[in-house]
């Protein structure tokens, strides 16, 4: 099984504290595909939206085809995701009840198949965002005191 990752969505992660994820299809068009393997996608703005017992990508940027002749798909336009009615209700069920939200975190492709990661997720104060930046800060420069070190340690020897 083969499996490619075209897009990480890293703001997703700064924005949000991530919890459960799960992997679904999308129904795309034939241009969307082959503009997907062209990596040619954007989830810094998606989110995922229930309606009416169904689950959509909305504001995912996949860009048009350069091949396609003016009659291509609109890079914006809502998607569907495919995924079982138990799924969907107990996703939908959850983001009504705990005020949670849906948010795309990974794009796949599975065996040539797209499927996007999609989390639940609660969404960030501002001071949250603050006291992760300064905790990556800080883990940065704890790696860099110990690589300086072990440098320094080998070339004595």
């Amino acid at each position: 099984m083969e499996i490619k990752t075209i897009t990480t969505n890293r703001k997703a992660y700064h924005n949000y504290f991530v919890q459960d994820s799960i992997e679904a299809g999308i129904a795309l068009t034939g241009t969307e595909i082959k503009s997907i393997r062209d990596g040619k996608v954007n989830l810094a703005d998606a989110y995922i939206r229930p309606e009416k017992g169904e689950l959509w990508l909305m504001n995912a940027h996949i860009a048009r085809y350069e091949a396609s002749s003016y009659m291509s798909h609109e890079p914006l336009r809502p998607r569907k995701l495919l995924l079982h009615h138990k799924e969907i209700n107990s996703l939908a069920s959850k983001v009504a009840e705990k005020g949670l939200t849906l948010v795309p975190i990974k794009l796949n492709l599975k065996n040539g198949l797209a499927k996007v990661d999609i989390a639940l997720a609660k969404g960030k104060k501002l001071y949250d965002k603050r006291e992760t930046l300064l905790r990556h800060e800080t883990e940065r420069e704890m790696e860099r005191a110990t690589k300086r070190r072990q440098t320094k340690g080998a070339a004595r020897i």
